[in-house]
């Protein structure tokens, strides 16, 4: 029986009180939910009526994004650190979690992980909230329509990126309904369907539109938002189907990005400005919420106290994944060599007039947080007055490239407070908490074009080299690889939430890499996360995915 893909959403029934309760606590939206909206039924009542008021309804949508993305557990920690770009080793008896955090970077996760159950619930919620206004029973206008569309293709693609298999259901069903699952071809189908008229519906907005501004339209789906996400599910289609890529897929592919290239999107070639909350070409999508999270993270405790009162010194990232870049393996100093995605660690601070935004707490004419380096922060670190950083033991703070325990053996517990390379890509010098947090870029749609165009047969090299020559990288001298490509990816785009589906797509996800279990090494089982064990008992319509 032919269903109508706006009437239908199937939803596991343990989330619709989870959802309620939630948003009666949450002090971080102004919706108010109606009696009449299907949070609040009767377990036994399937008359829905439709969201009273779906313009609040989709902007808390909306606004629900901002923990979901700016949070360093979850879908961020299920993206990045389960992935060679990102580690959180125990140091001392901090970030230790029972595990939690080492678990995910040595693949050795349990149906049972906070994360994965999270991620399970926040997204699945996504998709569900959005079907309730793409009900008929809801009266919003095309744009709203449009927007839910786009929200719910987000939701369900995070889903299926992550867990294979989709629960959905009626939005009119009560709760006690077994929710249905599609996997596979079913939900690629839905979700492009979902961004074909979400691309119809939505406005045509150019790039730096009131970037900065809580109002901004660039905080609410695009036309050009929504052909991003329809390339990056075309480009990664085959590996939900298990197939080989299709041309037409990837033809498409690349349709979409000049598409999106046509509405005025375009490189920069200042690297690190981007991340600035200024008005830029390549910001496709950013969320307004604080990227604390991605500054604090890594920095050690001391580094910068007078913003935040330092930093929380725990991601780091692999000396493998550093050396993918150019510039001197043990150095990043100024004239290291390094192309300028590597960044720099300066040897002091700026002068407050030389930083925009710039903050003078110290009232020393230096900007507050200007000695923290861009990129990727190795050896001496330095405060804003030039001193020589010490750690807390009073040992000179230099990160250094490996992890190891007391005895010097590898190790992701017992570290000290100097092992492993720290990453940032936004500067406590702008800001330690400003709200934009960017998650779709165009220079990402533009390596998925020339990717496509690699799968497609065709040679995208010049078009690299126009990325690479903005990044102060030295050009490709013959044709690219795929391997070439999947590694300029992770160079451009690193703690973006990306690469572990670009791990999964170039099929290395599995791949070893320092500190990952031995026994995990070569699993595939681990390309999919497994469904939290809670849901497999109140949905028996869900399978475990392999190996769980």
């Amino acid at each position: 029986m032919k269903k109508n893909k706006n009437t239908i959403q199937r939803f596991s029934k343990v989330w619709l009180s989870a959802f309620a309760f939630a948003t009666i606590l949450s002090s971080c939206t102004d919706l108010e939910i109606e009696q009449t909206d299907s949070n609040f039924r009767d377990a036994n009542d399937s008359s829905f009526q439709g969201v009273t008021d779906p313009q609040s309804f989709v902007d808390d949508i909306y606004n629900q994004l901002r923990g979901q993305i700016g949070d360093q557990a979850n879908l961020y920690a299920l993206s990045e650190v389960t992935t060679d770009a990102a580690l959180v080793p125990t140091r001392g008896s901090d970030w230790g979690d029972n595990g939690i955090w080492r678990q995910l970077h040595q693949h050795d996760w349990r149906p049972s992980h906070q994360f994965i159950e999270n991620v399970w619930n926040q997204w699945n919620n996504t998709h569900f909230r959005a079907a309730q206004v793409l009900s008929d029973l809801t009266q919003a206008d095309a744009t709203l329509k449009a927007n839910a569309s786009f929200l719910r293709a987000l939701g369900m693609f995070v889903i299926l990126d992550n867990y294979g298999q989709i629960p959905v259901r009626d939005v009119t069903a009560t709760p006690f309904v077994d929710p249905e699952v599609i996997s596979g071809q079913e939900a690629v189908d839905q979700i492009v369907s979902d961004l074909n008229d979400a691309i119809a519906g939505l406005p045509t907005v150019g790039p730096g539109s009131g970037v900065g501004d809580t109002n901004s339209p660039l905080i609410k789906a695009t036309k050009a938002s929504a052909r991003y996400l329809l390339a990056k599910v075309l480009l990664n289609k085959h590996i939900y189907l298990k197939t080989e890529p299709a041309t037409a897929d990837m033809n498409q592919v690349i349709t979409l990005v000049d598409a999106i290239a046509a509405d005025g999107y375009a490189l920069e070639d200042d690297y690190f400005d981007i991340f600035k909350n200024t008005l830029d070409k390549e910001t496709i999508w950013f969320i307004p919420t604080a990227v604390g999270n991605r500054i604090w993270n890594g920095l050690h405790y001391n580094q910068s106290p007078e913003i935040v009162g330092g930093g929380w010194n725990g991601f780091a990232t692999l000396a493998e994944y550093y050396d993918l870049f150019e510039g001197d393996a043990n150095s990043n100093a100024p004239g290291s060599g390094q192309e300028e995605r590597r960044g720099v660690v300066p040897n002091g601070g700026l002068p407050v007039s030389q930083v925009d935004g710039g903050v003078d707490v110290n009232d020393n004419n230096i900007a507050d947080g200007s000695s923290v380096g861009f990129g990727f922060l190795i050896g001496q670190q330095f405060s804003d007055t030039g001193a020589p950083l010490n750690a807390r033991s009073g040992k000179p703070l230099t990160f250094k490239r490996n992890f190891v325990d007391g005895n010097g053996n590898p190790s992701l517990i017992n570290n000290d407070e100097t092992t492993g390379i720290r990453v940032i890509k936004y500067n406590p010098r702008f800001g330690g908490q400003t709200e934009h947090e960017i998650f779709f870029r165009f220079s990402d749609a533009y390596l998925m074009k020339a990717e496509a165009m690699f799968r497609a047969g065709q040679d995208p090299t010049a078009m690299m080299n126009v990325l690479r020559g903005l990044r102060e990288a030295t050009p490709f001298s013959s044709a690219v690889t795929e391997q070439d490509i999947i590694d300029e990816r992770g160079r451009e785009l690193y703690t973006e939430f990306w690469r572990r589906n670009d791990l999964i797509r170039f099929g290395q996800y599995t791949k070893d890499w320092e500190l990952k279990t031995p026994s995990e090494v070569g699993n595939d089982n681990r390309n999919l996360f497994p469904i939290p064990a809670n849901q497999l008992i109140l949905n028996p319509n869900l399978v475990q995915n392999p190996g769980y």
